[in-house]
């Protein structure tokens, strides 16, 4: 039979997320609110004044060219930032997981990315890239291709995708590593015994029931790619050259708090708050029903 808990209080529970819910409180939803008032609000750069202006930051911002192109850098940001990120650990989970010797070493390597924070993972990234000193541009020169990422967009791209999928590596290696540990091993000895191949037991065997950990990666990866992406575009791009690496979080750091547009930076906010629910929704309400538990 099923054990359950019961509290003898019906406040104990309550006493127990308590401090949960106050953090989720005050650095969640009180921020969020914060940002919704503001963007129906007009201020000037030093907050002494304020005025209602309804929709008209939402207006502006559909009107300016540059806020739409975001959008579609956003979109292929994020879809490359996921769909590499997941692919690459998930074969380096697959090999870590054959490895008998020196496993623990080779794990532990592939830990340590996840390790470096956000801005020195941008600036790691950018001295391999630079254009005079960068190791890797000088083997790229050796190949016949130049490489300056501050005159060119798609190299200014490749460069924070680069980096971006390499911070994120090791979050996802850990849990496709775990979730092919959990595998039985005698559905796979079984199979092997019936004469199917190593890419036939992959994908007829690991990869269904490795479909929870993937749609967690997926949605996990999407919001990474949205939000904690800032740090290493700020110190590898700065959103340049031009607003070729200028994505919706970006966008609303430059015209927050350099064009100090708080009313158009609050909205921004809200839409990109809303985007990233409203693709939560659609991949728990559309993906996950394809998710073998």
């Amino acid at each position: 039979m099923e054990k359950r808990v019961l509290f003898r209080s019906a406040w104990l529970p309550w006493v127990l997320i308590a401090p949960q819910l106050l953090i989720i409180g005050i650095f969640f939803f009180l921020p969020a609110g914060q940002a919704i008032l503001q963007s129906f609000q007009m201020e000037d750069a030093f907050g002494m004044s304020t005025e209602w202006v309804g929709l008209d930051n939402f207006k502006q911002l559909f009107d300016d060219p540059s806020y739409l192109e975001s959008f579609q850098r956003t979109a292929l940001f994020s879809v490359l930032v996921a769909g590499i990120g997941i692919v690459v650990s998930l074969a380096l989970a697959i090999f870590a997981d054959r490895i008998v010797r020196f496993a623990m070493v080779y794990k532990t390597l592939l830990i340590v990315p996840y390790a470096v924070a956000p801005v020195i993972a941008g600036v790691l990234w950018v001295f391999l890239f630079s254009p005079s000193i960068g190791v890797v541009t000088y083997y790229l020169g050796e190949l016949g291709y130049g490489w300056n990422h501050m005159m060119n967009d798609n190299q200014a791209m490749t460069l924070i995708v680069i980096a971006s999928v390499w911070k994120q590596i090791s979050y996802n290696f850990l849990f496709f590593l775990a979730g092919l540990q959990s595998i039985p091993k005698a559905l796979i000895e079984a199979a092997s015994i019936d004469g199917a191949g190593a890419w036939r037991r992959f994908w007829n065997i690991q990869l269904p029931l490795l479909s929870p950990t993937t749609f967690f990666l997926l949605v996990i990866n999407i919001v990474y790619a949205f939000f904690d992406t800032f740090g290493i575009i700020d110190a590898a791009t700065q959103g340049g050259p031009g607003q070729s690496t200028s994505i919706l979080v970006y966008k609303v750091y430059q015209d927050g708090f350099k064009a100090l547009d708080l009313g158009g930076s609050a909205a921004q906010s809200v839409i990109l708050m809303l985007i990233v629910i409203a693709l939560t929704v659609v991949q728990f309400r559309y993906v996950e029903k394809k998710v073998q538990y």
